[in-house]
């Protein structure tokens, strides 16, 4: 069996019985990053006192998701208990995954999702944005170009939805830039920048584009705009 398994997205606290359950007795862990898996076993360890029997983490992650893929199935027609975790947060949000679901899917190999913290939802909840209705746009594109067509399609949603929040992930080294071409475009718009959920320097910043400016941003970033 399959097990898709969220993970925390900073604090192992966050890490439900579930999740600890179903890792330490996988046969196999798919892991975007293997000092992750480590650490988290070591945490299900000493936390949960349980005893942790999986002796295989394999590295998984996007670039070889496919080259991998032939292998997992195989394991998976032995009856081996194979669970996927991304770094952080729900695999396949942006993280590896897709084209394993999708090629269960299609063979009619059963899954499970185990689910558990994801930045997406706690970003809006803190943004103080009303969550009626919201948009999760992944990672904004590095061309400064594709950026001014996102803002062209989030101006199309509104005048269809207006009531959205658009979110993003962002990379520390280009939030400002992009607060920049938000500024230029459309300078009335809301803002939250949600810098390091659950993690020891956790911040939440609001305001509009010129009032969070010029600042230094470190670690990973959610942005949420309500125009």
């Amino acid at each position: 069996m399959l097990y898709i398994v969220a993970t925390p997205i900073g604090n192992l606290e966050d890490l439900s019985l579930r999740a600890a359950k179903t890792l330490a007795s996988s046969d196999i862990i798919l892991a975007e990053d293997t000092r992750s898996a480590h650490i988290l076993l070591d945490h299900i360890k000493k936390s949960y006192m349980l005893p942790v029997t999986c002796s295989v983490i394999i590295s998984f992650y996007k670039d070889c998701e496919f080259e991998k893929l032939p292998q997992v199935i195989n394991w998976l027609n032995e009856g081996k208990n194979i669970s996927l975790i991304s770094e952080s947060g729900m695999p396949l949000i942006s993280d590896p995954g897709y084209f394993l679901v999708a090629t269960c899917i299609k063979k009619g190999m059963q899954f499970t999702v185990i689910p558990g913290p994801t930045a997406i939802t706690t970003s809006l909840v803190y943004s103080g944005f009303n969550p009626e209705n919201f948009m999760f746009m992944g990672f904004l594109p590095k061309k400064e170009s594709q950026v001014f067509r996102y803002i062209d399609i989030l101006k199309s949603i509104k005048k269809i939805n207006p009531k959205t929040v658009f979110i993003f992930y962002e990379s520390p080294k280009r939030i400002n830039k992009t607060l920049e071409i938000i500024e230029k475009l459309i300078p009335e718009a809301k803002i939250c920048i949600c810098r390091e959920m659950t993690k020891k320097f956790e911040e939440i910043i609001r305001g509009k584009a010129p009032d969070l400016l010029n600042r230094t941003y470190k670690g990973e970033i959610v942005l949420l705009v309500k125009l």
